[in-house]
């Protein structure tokens, strides 16, 4: 099973072979991603084992969405040993997420 992951937006993005699945998780992401990934390789008769191939879109985007998909597609393609590309076709070991921009750091208050 291919799958492709996009974090970039509010909307997140999971594509399982021809099957393509939205869903806003607002501030939940990262406490409901792995459970919605798994949910829905069931649904194609699958589990994480049977992932051959991730795509994520990494980025420009949303910080928070960019990392924490980042972290869930490295560890998976770590652990599977499966190859990981980016949104552009191109193959990585691990995925660096792309913001678009540096960081915005305010001053301290105190």
């Amino acid at each position: 099973m291919k799958i492709y992951l996009d974090t970039s937006t509010p909307e997140t993005i999971l594509r399982i072979d021809d099957n393509e699945y939205r869903f806003v998780f607002d501030n939940d992401l990262a406490e409901k991603l792995l459970k919605f990934m798994h949910d829905k390789l069931r649904e194609n008769g699958g589990d994480f084992k049977d992932i051959t191939e991730i795509t994520f879109m990494s980025g420009p985007g949303s910080f928070t969405g960019l990392r924490i998909g980042a972290s869930i597609v490295n560890a998976l393609a770590h652990e599977l040993n499966i190859p990981l590309f980016d949104h552009h076709g191109k193959k990585h070991k691990i995925i660096l997420p792309d913001y678009g921009r540096g960081a915005n750091i305010t001053k301290p208050r105190k």
